[in-house]
């Protein structure tokens, strides 16, 4: 028989820990496979942030380091800084970014530092019950706003693209989603750029993926890929906010 597929080489055995209709498993596997096709897994340091990722360390076939809620940049710094042949990247949701770890992620991205963060945006607090995140939308009902998110209770949802592209230590920024099949392909492109940048001593390089999170939007998986063309990408358009290139700033 033919084998059509092989799992990645970058990812474990074990297997993954998300609900049914998530698509941080799709993400694993575009960054397991960006570090295998580039040669990187070897020297490949993961860093897991705090949230339904807690767990990636288990799931990236490579050297990883557990950090403390909100603090995976800093613990990139410090890994980079000592080992700086190798390729660190974080791989945060938007609790863990957008929220408690904000101020140490702008002050990385601020000092140029050459690691790469994969930023999963699902719009909500998935792994502690569907809490409104930084990233909720206006009118979007959680746990926490059963009403629907207001700007003048809660404020406007954080764009973090956006924000990030003003700062002069950013070297490549992208925001994709997976939610079709040519999106998917869009992210891996993505995703390898980022690494390639890393390689190449650039700098700062954050791709943000937008993602799903069925069991605490309450719809059913089909309906959340929907939910995010709808709703999601009009308020989190896709495309590149910053590429550095060649150039130096």
């Amino acid at each position: 028989m033919k084998v059509k597929y092989d799992k990645s080489k970058g990812l474990t055995d074990k297997p993954l820990s998300y609900c049914p209709g998530c698509t941080h498993g799709i993400i694993h596997k575009l960054v397991a496979e960006s570090l295998v096709e580039l040669e990187i897994l070897d020297k490949a340091i993961a860093i897991a942030s705090v949230g339904c990722s807690v767990f990636s360390y288990e799931f990236f076939n490579c050297d990883a380091q557990q950090a403390p809620h909100g603090r995976a940049c800093a613990l990139a710094t410090g890994v980079k800084r000592v080992l700086p042949d190798n390729i660190v990247f974080t791989y945060q949701g938007d609790g863990d970014l957008a929220s408690i770890g904000i101020a140490e992620t702008i002050h990385a991205a601020n000092r140029g530092e050459n690691i790469t963060v994969i930023f999963v945006n699902n719009a909500i607090y998935g792994m502690t019950g569907g809490q409104m995140a930084p990233t909720s939308l206006i009118g979007q009902k959680t746990t926490t706003s059963q009403d629907g998110r207001t700007q003048a209770l809660h404020g406007n949802p954080i764009h973090i693209s956006e924000m990030f592209s003003t700062i002069k230590g950013v070297a490549y920024l992208e925001r994709v989603s997976v939610h079709n099949p040519k999106n998917v392909m869009k992210a891996k492109k993505a995703i390898k750029k980022a690494f390639e940048y890393q390689k190449a001593n650039k700098g700062f390089t954050m791709i943000e993926i937008v993602s799903t999170c069925p069991v605490n939007w309450g719809v059913k998986p089909v309906d959340a890929l929907k939910w995010v063309e709808s709703d999601l990408i009009p308020e989190f358009p896709l495309g590149v906010f910053k590429d550095k290139g060649d150039q130096n700033e």
